[in-house]
């Protein structure tokens, strides 16, 4: 079988100039849309539990890493060793736990330990590396590209590991009521620039509730999305098979079609 030194040598001879043209021309920023898009493809076929095709976008998505490192190596900034390194001496500083002297291959019988005491641990000895890098602010790195939702669920999570944050969820249920009452009158009001404000703060709240229920914003809507399309899907099936036309169909029927699709949900539940 294929070693990961075969996949860095793929990578090397497909950017050197007997290697593919279009490899040749890519630089860090053009191929980040293509990352973005494997992660997706990562994420989908794991929500879908499709394990042979997991393992193919698996791949994918380390391709995308070996890309950057060649890229960096070529720039002489550093090499995929490096990356490694980095990553197993990270992980060793940040399981002292499972490591205690900081080797790898010391075989020590440890105490038991739950899993929020890990995260505590991990969140402490991350706080202490930001401090080491002498950053300004417990924000500071958190990906500006990262989703909006995932985004704001971290700036959060950061802003509540120094003590500001709700201390329960009902604080966050009156919050998202407020947001809501201001977003009223802010259509009230007509002024677009204030209701794209009132209604990124509602977002904003409803993230920070998910937070609080230990749920990932963005887990939690794309469950929605996926709900919502096989719905639909199912009035469009209605639709077709009887008039096949959604402009002859009242919103009160097309709504009923709606309900159905929820009922045989339910129905395939029980």
């Amino acid at each position: 079988m294929y070693t990961l030194d075969d996949l860095l040598f793929l990578m090397a001879r497909l950017r050197s100039p007997q290697g593919c043209p279009w490899d040749q021309l890519q630089t860090f920023s053009s191929i980040v849309p293509h990352t973005l898009e494997e992660v997706y493809e990562v994420i989908d076929a794991l929500e879908r539990e499709d394990w042979p095709h997991l393992k193919d976008e698996l791949g994918d998505l380390l391709f995308q890493v070996v890309f950057y490192a060649q890229l960096a190596d070529e720039a002489e900034l550093f090499r995929f060793t490096d990356i490694i390194d980095q990553l197993v001496a990270k992980l060793i500083r940040r399981h002292p736990h499972v490591f205690p002297d900081g080797q790898l291959y010391t075989d020590q019988q440890q105490p038991s330990i739950d899993p929020a005491q890990v995260n505590q641990r991990w969140e402490m000895i991350k706080q202490q590396e930001r401090g080491e890098r002498q950053q300004h602010s417990v924000l500071d790195e958190v990906p500006q590209a990262l989703p909006a939702l995932n985004r704001a669920a971290k700036l959060q999570k950061r802003a509540a590991n120094v003590g500001f944050d709700w201390a329960d969820t009902e604080g966050v249920l009156d919050k998202i009521e407020e947001e809501i009452a201001e977003l009223r009158q802010a259509i009230r009001g007509g002024r677009h620039s204030e209701v794209l404000d009132e209604a990124g703060d509602l977002l904003f709240a409803q993230v920070n509730l998910c937070r609080h229920l230990k749920l990932d914003p963005e887990q939690a809507l794309r469950s929605t999305n996926r709900k919502f399309e096989r719905r639909f899907r199912y009035v469009e099936t209605q639709v077709n098979q009887q008039r096949g036309d959604f402009s002859t169909y009242s919103l009160e029927e097309l709504d009923a079609f709606w309900n159905q699709a929820k009922q045989r949900e339910t129905a395939d539940e029980h």
